[in-house]
């Protein structure tokens, strides 16, 4: 198998990091939304849909980060 070029590398490297910028994005609306549950809008007792979606966003934030991590430890490394 041929060997990405440094532009695929580059490419690959900034996917990683934009799947971690949405990802945060999606903990902080799913934050903001069981926030609205609580007083003074809400009645303080979350819905369980609510519950899953943040539970479902930091899951998928944790994903991206650990992906992340491993493209850089790569770098480091000298193996990309």
């Amino acid at each position: 198998m041929n060997e990405p070029t440094e532009a695929q590398k580059r490419a690959e490297e900034a996917q990683a990091m934009d799947r971690v910028v949405a990802a945060t994005q999606k903990v902080q609306s799913a934050f903001t939304s069981l926030q609205s549950q609580f007083p003074p809008e809400g009645t303080g007792q979350p819905s369980k849909l609510a519950l899953q979606v943040l539970d479902a966003a930091l899951q998928e934030l944790e994903d991206a980060q650990i992906a992340f991590d491993s493209l850089l430890n790569d770098l480091i490394d000298g193996e990309r």
